[in-house]
């Protein structure tokens, strides 16, 4: 995985999500309504079901690593 973690959430609840990356987060929706934060790793799969909050994530390989389509779904996560 990156050194950096690439976050996404489902806010608007799209059926599926398009990301440019295979080893990433999900946070399920923006906080404070998150589920915890869970590392995915598609492997050699480019989908993946999240196990909390059952968003569909795809892989597309034209997209670069911290990009999503919808663009929306990318988070962000406040420095502490």
């Amino acid at each position: 995985m990156a050194s950096t973690p690439v976050y996404f959430h489902n806010d608007p609840g799209v059926p599926a999500i398009e990301i440019g990356t295979k080893e990433f987060m999900c946070v399920g929706a923006k906080p404070p309504f998150d589920h915890p934060h869970v590392f995915l790793d598609m492997g050699d799969s480019d989908e993946m079901i999240c196990p909390y909050c059952s968003t569909l994530y795809r892989f597309n390989k034209t997209l670069k690593a911290a990009e999503a389509r919808p663009a929306e779904c990318v988070y962000r996560p406040q420095a502490a």
